[in-house]
């Protein structure tokens, strides 16, 4: 794809919402706050799409940032993390399970490839509490 006068190699897969997996040598120098908004709203993803910053450890470990549509970069993303390990193990680079480090925590991607369910473990926290007055 052609974004801000350069060409960004990229995978794009759907988990019920549409995903951009773009791999990149490390994830703490990725340009997630100018890439993400420029791929997130890209005129090939009418209805925007989250993007995520790949960096493969090794074929059963990987580091993951996220720019969600709408909500910019986030501290996890379990249906990006189901994305980047698809489109990881579909381009021959990972294995076929695999753990995932974001920001927010790990999660841990298991799937045999297409036609077969992927599966996603990992913690749940609460992080937030939040009361609107109407």
């Amino acid at each position: 794809m052609r974004v801000a006068e350069q060409t960004v190699l990229c995978g794009v897969v759907s988990m019920g919402n549409p995903h951009c997996v773009i791999q990149v040598d490390d994830v703490d120098t990725a340009a997630v706050e100018t890439l993400g908004p420029l791929m997130e709203s890209h005129e090939r993803f009418p209805e925007r799409a989250n993007i995520g910053f790949m960096q493969i450890v090794k074929r059963e470990h990987i580091r993951l940032r996220v720019y969600e549509r709408g909500a910019g970069e986030t501290q996890a993303c379990g249906s990006g993390a189901c994305a980047a390990v698809a489109v990881g193990i579909q381009q021959g680079l990972l294995a076929e399970e695999v753990r995932v480090e974001l920001p927010g925590g790990r999660l841990d991607i298991a799937w045999k490839g297409p036609g077969q369910p992927l599966f996603m473990t990992g913690p749940a926290a609460h992080v937030y509490d939040g009361f609107i007055h109407l």
